[in-house]
């Protein structure tokens, strides 16, 4: 159905799907966006790519006319940025009415298909889950403000509190965030490993913190900071098996993590820590890298915030992240446990 629709939109020369895709011509080897102006192949030789880079990564060439790699890094054209940057001006505004891919392709003359497209590529989240995460930091906002929970849930668009329950957002309910967190039942384990203690912390949720120190008692504290209103309990027992996951992961042993998590982030910060996530074990890339990848390469000392606040590490590997040069930049737990890491991924 998929691949119709792209058949169909290369047959149109449609515009309008300049960014959600380039397609490829098996009998040339050049691939193209949807627009090019160039004769069309017979659709038995033609291969669809989400991105220039893959098209690129499978031996095709970019077509000197339509030149789609010219494109920003990550595929979407500058009107296609602008188009976005407009309907999250436009969300942002209304995020007290319902806010359908219908509603929002009304705006810019776009069909749903193609706006959820669009919207993904260059925000890499979809419209949905960015108008959820600027309703959730409106509800926040306002709770903090002393703001009646009913009122600040219907105030920011929730139908109600259910809908806020279905995305599981907040990772507690509004009134106990309202609270400063009063209610949550966080447990901790602190432990040896290769680069000195390390604590991990969890919500009944999932993992909520990761940290490394020297000092237990500086761990706890800054945890204690972090959730000052929490019930917090060292239990060593419940955490043994995620405690054995990370030992293992320093250790070379498990590459790969996929743990819960249950973390606060800005729709910027969780499209940050996603691209951390996707970088591969024993790679690192550049904070202009990932601000390109996220379609803004302006916004690197960004990037490098969001890394910084990362709560947790290890998990979120924000240590594969480097300067432009190759330096290695700064590390939240110090630039030797940083060499240390990328050293035993790199072996």
């Amino acid at each position: 159905m998929q691949e119709d629709m792209y058949w169909q939109a290369v047959l149109n020369r449609d515009a309008t799907a300049d960014g959600t895709f380039v397609f490829a011509v098996r009998s040339t080897g050049i691939y193209c966006r949807p627009s090019c102006p160039a004769r069309r192949p017979r659709r038995e030789h033609v291969v669809f790519f989400a991105l220039p880079t893959v098209a690129e990564q499978a031996g095709f060439r970019p077509c000197l006319r339509c030149k789609p790699h010219e494109a920003s890094s990550n595929g979407a054209s500058t009107a296609h940025v602008e188009l976005v940057m407009q309907l999250c001006a436009y969300i942002d505004e209304h995020l007290d009415e319902p806010l359908t891919l219908a509603t929002l392709g009304a705006q810019v003359h776009m069909s749903p298909y193609h706006l959820q497209r669009v919207f993904k590529n260059v925000m890499s989240v979809t419209p949905r889950q960015y108008t959820e995460t600027q309703r959730l930091g409106k509800l926040k906002a306002q709770l903090k403000e002393g703001e009646s929970v009913t009122m600040a849930l219907y105030d920011v668009g929730y139908s109600s509190s259910s809908r806020l329950y279905e995305g599981d957002s907040l990772g507690m309910t509004p009134t106990t965030y309202r609270h400063g967190g009063r209610g949550m039942h966080i447990r901790y384990s602190i432990v040896d490993c290769p680069l000195g203690r390390l604590l991990v912390a969890v919500t009944e949720k999932g993992i909520c913190a990761v940290s490394i120190g020297s000092a237990d008692s500086e761990l706890e504290t800054a945890l204690m900071k972090e959730y000052p209103h929490a019930e917090v309990k060292c239990d060593a027992a419940e955490l043994a098996e995620i405690v054995a996951t990370l030992l293992r992961h320093l250790q070379g042993e498990l590459p790969h993590l996929d743990l819960p998590l249950d973390v606060q982030a800005t729709a910027f910060q969780r499209r940050v820590w996603e691209e951390l996530r996707a970088i591969p074990y024993g790679t690192t890339r550049s904070y202009s890298e990932i601000a390109q990848a996220l379609g803004d390469a302006h916004k690197a000392r960004a990037v490098a915030r969001a890394c910084a606040t990362n709560p947790v590490s290890l998990v979120i590997p924000c240590h594969r992240v480097v300067r432009e040069d190759g330096s290695l930049g700064g590390y939240r737990w110090g630039i030797e446990r940083k060499q240390r890491l990328l050293a035993q991924e790199q072996s």
